[in-house]
């Protein structure tokens, strides 16, 4: 089973996207800007999720 990091970290992300793609529609740059940070916060997240997940698997 994907650790809780990996999920939420994707989560993150493609809601970063969204939020992109609406400040991209909108003109807004703060929300895109916004937008941008949440995926990589969402990017970060998964990796941590990943490193995780490898050395659990390891340990087992």
């Amino acid at each position: 089973m994907p650790d809780h990091d990996r999920i939420e970290g994707a989560a993150k992300n493609i809601g970063g996207k969204i939020k992109e793609a609406a400040g991209k529609v909108t003109g807004d740059e703060k929300l895109k800007a916004e937008g941008r940070a949440e995926q990589v916060e969402g990017k970060v997240q998964n990796a941590v999720g990943g490193l995780k997940d490898t050395l659990r698997d390891g340990r087992n």
